[in-house]
């Protein structure tokens, strides 16, 4: 077709363990037990059903359907429409003997040549260093630890994984965050900011204490509060940690002209701060977190 280009992308590894442990790990993709997708630095695979044929889902943006399934040897997904293009990619294991196996990954996509272009400007060292990754956490489940070292991320693919980071939104303040509720009996100004948590992501509000550098002034279950006092104002943020997100909150009590012209200034750049020091502690955070490899190695190996 005039104007388009055909990109196929091909990585394989061979994996010093047997077919079944690793082809186990395939039929596990998109469960809350995944040990091969690279999350939480990489957008997770989700399907809307557990994985067989006709499941839809995708990774971030990219939108796609099962469209074939071997159980323990491979899967095929079928891209719907969305911006990548109209074509596949799929996973399979191949034995090659009693205790060894080959791991591929093929990607087969037709797209505008606009498209196409940006895929390998763009794209492609994200996709590469994913897929590496996929196969350091297969290698990870299957033997305990990596027999050589992990995959390298270039710095392309730190940039856009940076530039394409999930966003934080406006909320009200939780009715969960209790110390914060409780920090000041007449607040004069509040506000929160929520994110989703991405899987592997720890629930332990402390977790993103060494990210957010003010004062501890207390925890109570899923939250943690933080704060300074000035003789001006006192500030106090809430890290508040559900079953899908982390809220950050702020209530701010002032004391005197200066610090209600103080924070005239300040509010009107709060807003930003907030929400750049929310997501760079999200980022800093995910590439804290251990491998999928690490988390879920429970590789389902069937009695000989």
């Amino acid at each position: 077709m005039r104007g388009t280009r055909t990109l196929r992308n091909v990585h394989e590894r061979i994996v010093q363990a047997p077919a079944e442990a690793v082809g186990a790990l395939l039929d596990r993709l998109a469960t809350p037990d995944d040990a091969l997708f690279p999350t939480p630095v990489w957008p997770a695979m989700v399907l809307d059903r557990p994985l067989a044929v006709g499941a839809d889902g995708g990774h971030g943006k990219i939108r796609y359907q099962v469209a074939a399934h071997e159980p323990g040897r491979s899967v095929r997904f079928d891209t719907t429409g969305d911006g990548l293009g109209t074509g596949w990619h799929r996973f399979d294991v191949e034995p090659l003997g009693p205790g060894r196996c080959r791991i591929s990954h093929v990607l087969e996509v037709t797209m505008s040549a606009g498209r196409f272009a940006f895929f390998k400007l763009a794209i492609e060292p994200v996709h590469d260093t994913m897929v590496e990754e996929v196969f350091d956490n297969a290698e990870r489940a299957v033997l305990g630890s990596l027999p050589h070292p992990p995959a390298r991320r270039p710095r392309r693919a730190l940039l856009v994984n940076r530039l394409l980071w999930v966003r934080p939104t406006g909320v009200p303040v939780p009715a969960d965050a209790r110390l914060l509720h409780g920090a000041f009996e007449r607040p004069d100004f509040t506000d929160a900011w929520r994110i989703p948590l991405a899987p592997g992501m720890p629930g332990d509000p402390r977790a993103w204490r060494h990210v957010l550098p003010f004062t501890e002034r207390g925890a109570e279950g899923n939250e943690l509060m933080l704060g300074e006092d000035a003789s001006h104002l006192d500030f106090r943020a809430s890290v508040l940690v559900d079953d899908d997100s982390v809220t950050l909150a702020t209530a701010v009590r002032l004391h005197d002209p200066y610090g209600r012209l103080y924070f005239a200034v300040v509010r009107r750049v709060h807003p930003y701060m907030a929400r750049r020091s929310l997501r760079r502690a999200h980022r800093r955070v995910a590439f804290a977190a251990r491998p999928a490899g690490e988390r879920n190695a429970r590789a389902a190996v069937p009695p000989s």
